[in-house]
């Protein structure tokens, strides 16, 4: 089984990129390669972000490598918190903290529209490779379920009547943004692997 390194520290993304790819292909993460690196998300996109760390793993450990920048982008927040999902509040903030601001930011509105992307960057054989997926959705007014992570137990794709985290892995893998752009990744990966 051929194999790739997923450039990311979060366990939780690895684990949900891995049971999507299946036995596809073989997902190594960074620790697997010895990288204990903070790469720093200094771009102002999810694209940029997701370049910028892959880029790093294939210049410094010359894996072929991906690398992934997820966004939840709220219409009645101006397209927030955006690239700064994950540190919505402050350097330092979980996933409890930056849902709490969410919502707090969210009191009162009524136009709750809101949609999660996924950019993925493919660093292979030194050609650049960017894909993305994308779900649209609404903020419940509070946290609903136990599974997922980050900002899934107040998000409710379009079309259900259940937040992400209320879904088994295998409903929320079917319709997610990370789902759909792994999609994606996998077609170039068939082709070029």
């Amino acid at each position: 089984m051929s194999s790739i390194v997923f450039a990311t520290n979060n366990p939780h993304k690895l684990e949900e990129l891995r049971a999507i790819a299946g036995d596809r292909i073989e997902i190594l993460s960074l620790a697997d390669i010895g990288c204990h690196d903070d790469i720093p998300e200094t771009a102002d996109t999810l694209e940029g972000n997701a370049l910028i760390k892959a880029r790093h793993v294939y210049s410094n450990y010359g894996y072929d490598c991906f690398a992934d920048d997820t966004g939840l982008m709220v219409d009645a927040l101006g397209g927030e918190p955006g690239v700064y999902s994950a540190r919505y509040a402050g350097p330092e903030c979980d996933s409890a903290s930056n849902v709490a601001l969410l919502l707090d930011r969210l009191k009162g509105v009524a136009d709750r529209s809101a949609r999660f992307k996924t950019v993925i960057a493919l660093l292979l054989g030194g050609r650049e490779y960017v894909v993305e997926g994308k779900v649209e959705g609404s903020i419940t007014d509070g946290p609903r379920g136990e599974a997922g992570f980050g900002y899934d137990p107040v998000f409710q794709p379009e079309g259900f009547d259940k937040t992400f985290a209320q879904m088994t892995d295998g409903e929320k893998n079917a319709v997610s943004h990370r789902g759909r752009a792994t999609a994606e990744l996998l077609k170039i990966l068939s082709k070029t692997i």
